[in-house]
């Protein structure tokens, strides 16, 4: 940049505001350069401008052409614009990046708050597209209506495969029979852990639950009173467990006392496929082959009268199955319809309402709520097998992940909130770390946008578990 003229012969006259030509000769002697371009301005009229006496009553004459190249090169008028000269112009967009730069990992970002005032900062967290493990599960029965899969708080997932009931152990990765029945009691219809992770429920085709002690591999009690397979069971976070039929009927079993049966509930008109306790053990649904979705109370059903239904929704247009309370909001309750609806749809179980509905455009098999962010995973089915992670309240789906071969039957979360197992008709037990990973390994794994992440199978046989 030029360096400004520093004469006091110069500063004099600009103070004195001499007449044009006066002020002109000065400049032309002194040969200031403060301006690299001057084409485009009239210095007669530059220097009257400036040495006018009265600012305020008299408004400067711009040349034509002056005016012209100020329009041409900063503004819209396209009459007036020289081509390619413009100074601020659209231009196309730039080229796609060469082949083999592309980058394939999903990221995302979550939004922290700090202290009392909501700060954005953008932190991004990779999604494996791929499992972390894969486990065979030959003999899985691919049954829509069936509860085959679950995971218990001591990190212990148990799976039936055909009659028999097995234990993986997470931590250690070692696997061990459960329970076996015989051809005329089994298949096994259902399993689910207690809250104690100790013992589990096994539900069976001959209408008989059994409840099991994991670490001593015995059988506790056979509960009786089904009169059809038992496809659904649901504890309410205490000593009651609930189960569901194909005899359209919903039992309570208390399972401290001799005569366990408390509660016996009858507003299905079909089997009974989906049961879920809410977190606070006060509200029960049951979602069914009649495509009728009910809560249930419970205090309701503690006064020992005939238990009504609090609410019955009809919404759905198939099957519900998939069911899964909301661990940040109370009353709040996700549901999956079957093949001819397709939909998830969240209902306050408070008021009964509604609240919105989302078209997968595939069998919705079973959802499972993230503990750590407001998302939601969905299992599928006819036709596309995948898994999809929604952002609630938004429901924009976040990631897809694939690699089941046939409908995606069964979901069940790790006691840390950050893995999640699917089952599939295709006998195959997979493991997706899709909610995060734990806090101690957390920082190792996020990510900018200008860092790539991989991630490959671990495959695990497990054929030696037939």
């Amino acid at each position: 940049m030029a360096t400004p003229c520093r004469s006091p012969s110069l500063r004099k006259a600009l103070l004195e505001r001499p007449s044009p030509d006066v002020a002109s000769r000065k400049s032309q002697q002194l040969g200031c350069r403060f301006i690299a371009n001057r084409t485009s301005m009239d210095f007669d009229i530059a220097n009257y401008m400036l040495a006018k006496e009265n600012l305020d009553h008299e408004q400067p004459v711009l040349n034509e052409e002056y005016r012209k190249q100020l329009a041409g090169n900063l503004l819209k008028d396209s009459n007036l614009m020289h081509k390619n000269s413009r100074i601020l112009a659209f231009k196309s967009k730039p080229p796609p990046p060469p082949e083999g730069f592309e980058r394939n990992a999903k990221l995302l970002y979550s939004e922290n708050v700090h202290g009392g005032a909501a700060k954005r900062s953008k932190i991004y967290r990779h999604i494996p597209q791929s499992a972390e493990r894969t486990l065979d599960a030959p003999d899985l029965l691919d049954d829509y209506y069936l509860n085959l899969l679950d995971w218990s708080s001591r990190n212990v997932v148990a799976v039936a495969l055909g009659n028999t009931v097995y234990l993986w152990h997470a931590t250690s990765g070692s696997i061990e029979e459960l329970m076996q029945v015989s051809e005329d009691d089994g298949p096994v219809t259902s399993v689910s852990w207690g809250p104690d992770g100790k013992h589990i429920a096994v539900g069976l085709d001959n209408g008989e639950i059994q409840l099991w002690e994991s670490t001593a591999l015995t059988k506790m009690r056979t509960l009786k009173g089904h009169t059809a397979r038992v496809g659904s069971l649901a504890w309410n976070g205490g000593p009651i467990l609930s189960s569901g039929s194909r005899d359209n009927a919903i039992f309570n079993h208390d399972v401290r006392i001799r005569d366990h049966l408390t509660t016996k509930m009858n507003a299905h008109e079909q089997e009974v496929c989906g049961l879920k306790w809410s977190l606070s053990g006060q509200q029960l649904a049951s979602g069914g082959n009649d495509n009728l979705l009910h809560i249930w109370d419970a205090s309701m059903m503690a006064s020992g009268a005939p238990s009504s239904y609090l609410h019955r929704f009809d919404e759905h247009q198939a099957a519900v199955k998939a069911l899964a309370w909301c661990p940040f909001q109370s009353n709040l309750l996700a549901s999956g319809g079957g093949t001819a609806d397709r939909c998830i749809k969240f209902w306050n179980t408070q008021t009964g309402a509604c609240l919105n509905s989302v078209d997968t455009n595939s069998q919705v098999c079973a959802l499972q709520w993230s503990r750590h962010e407001k998302e939601l995973l969905s299992s599928h089915g006819f036709s596309q097998n995948q898994l999809c992670l929604w952002r609630y309240p938004s429901m924009v789906k976040m990631a897809e992940l694939r690699g089941h071969t046939s409908r995606v039957l069964h979901l069940a979360q790790s006691p840390d909130g950050y893995t999640v197992a699917s089952a599939a008709g295709d006998e195959t037990l997979r493991f997706w770390q899709v909610f995060g990973t734990p806090d101690n390994n957390k920082q190792q794994l996020l990510r900018t946008r200008s860092v790539e992440s991989t991630t490959g199978i671990n495959n695990v046989s497990c054929a030696n578990i037939r």
